[in-house]
């Protein structure tokens, strides 16, 4: 099992919006999105209030083969709000 660690950018966004609207790699065995996973820092507004300018939240993703991590990489990258996706394991 490969691990998949991504930064998404959530800048303007409320709560997950950011993370649902990501399209996942077809392969992936499991995907989990929030500060566990790293985060720019605590959010510092309402919850129902908009993410500021520069916050991004973690992802992990779990995939079963080394080379589809490397495809899913490929993947993540070319989505607007994937800051960085790097393969940890």
């Amino acid at each position: 099992m490969s691990i998949l660690r991504l930064k998404i950018d959530v800048a303007g966004t409320v709560g997950d919006e950011a993370w649902r609207e990501i399209k996942q790699f077809d392969q992936i065995q499991s995907a989990n999105f929030g500060p566990r996973f790293g985060s720019s820092a605590n959010c510092k507004h309402a919850p129902n209030a908009p993410h500021a300018k520069g916050e991004w939240i973690g992802a992990e993703i779990r995939i079963q083969t080394p080379l589809l991590a490397q495809y899913a990489v490929s993947h993540y990258l070319e989505q607007e709000r994937v800051l960085d996706a790097d393969v940890v394991d």
